[in-house]
């Protein structure tokens, strides 16, 4: 097992799951707890929303919490017959990137799609410990900028 890191020591990441292809992603949060442990952050609280639509209104009530710096969000948004996925992930992206501006805090976008197929979207899970990775950066930045 790879030795842990302390470059997420003291952040506090909350995660935002879709129940939506939720055979993904499941192994998306699992995978995306893990590497909050490796990096020595903690997990903040887990919420689970019905789709990727239905994240923006959860990521804003985790923002305005003060023990949480940053929020991952994950799902999967499989290619339908239509261009329906295409909607809801230019909807859910465009949303999720105002409150993570508004808040000033960061924003893990680890939500594969439109356009993929279910394979294209296993093959994409390990996107969950980026998505960690990027938000762990981010927050160490800000205070960086912040602190002068």
């Amino acid at each position: 097992m790879p030795k842990q890191s302390r470059e997420g020591n003291g952040i506090r990441i909350a995660i935002v799951g879709s129940e939506f292809n939720y055979d993904i992603t499941t192994v998306m949060i699992d995978r995306a707890r893990e590497e909050i442990d490796f990096l020595g952050a903690t997990v903040g609280p887990v919420v689970k929303t019905p789709g990727v639509y239905d994240m923006p209104v959860a990521v804003r009530a985790l923002m305005e919490r003060k023990d949480v710096d940053a929020v991952v969000t994950l799902g999967a948004v499989i290619e339908g017959e239509t261009h329906h996925d295409e909607v809801i992930m230019n909807q859910a992206a465009r949303k999720l990137t105002d409150l993570s501006v508004e808040f000033g805090k960061p924003l893990g976008l680890g939500i594969s799609g439109p356009g993929e197929t279910r394979l294209q979207a296993q093959d994409r899970i390990e996107n969950a410990a980026g998505a960690v990775r990027s938000v762990v950066k981010m927050v160490r930045r800000l205070h960086e900028i912040r602190s002068g």
